[in-house]
């Protein structure tokens, strides 16, 4: 059973024009930033961002991605397979993921896991040039 919304992630052109938005005009608490993208925390909601020249709003790694309990994991993914969802993205990060898209193409996530260990995992394996702030 899906849980909540676990985080928004947008593609975006100009990262650095972007993390200043967010942070300077929205007022989101960075996490950390890497050359390619950016962790935030709006309220209690987990914001990313990662770069992409080419992306045009809609389009590239921008996704909603829906909180599950690793129990409830397993069974999503056989009712989505069931259900002949196109999946759109393989997952290479922390934490049990599936992407998918809906009916009408939008790119969704299931996700296992939070900003918390997300970041803790990118202590223990730090990308090159991650800055992490102050929580």
């Amino acid at each position: 059973m899906i849980q909540g919304l676990n985080h928004i992630n947008l593609a975006v052109r100009d990262l650095d024009q972007s993390f200043d938005f967010y942070k300077d005009i929205l007022g989101f608490k960075p996490l950390c930033r890497w050359p390619e993208g950016a962790y935030f925390l709006a309220g209690d909601l987990w914001f990313c961002l990662f770069k992409d020249p080419k992306a045009a709003p809609g389009t590239g790694y921008t996704h909603l991605a829906f909180s599950v309990t690793v129990e409830d994991f397993p069974h999503m993914v056989r009712r989505l397979q069931k259900a002949d969802v196109h999946l759109w993205k393989d997952n290479r990060s922390e934490g049990d993921s599936l992407y998918f898209l809906d009916p009408d193409g939008y790119q969704l996530e299931l996700h296992v896991g939070d900003w918390r260990s997300r970041l803790a995992f990118k202590k223990q394996h730090p990308w090159e040039e991650v800055e992490f702030f102050e929580i």
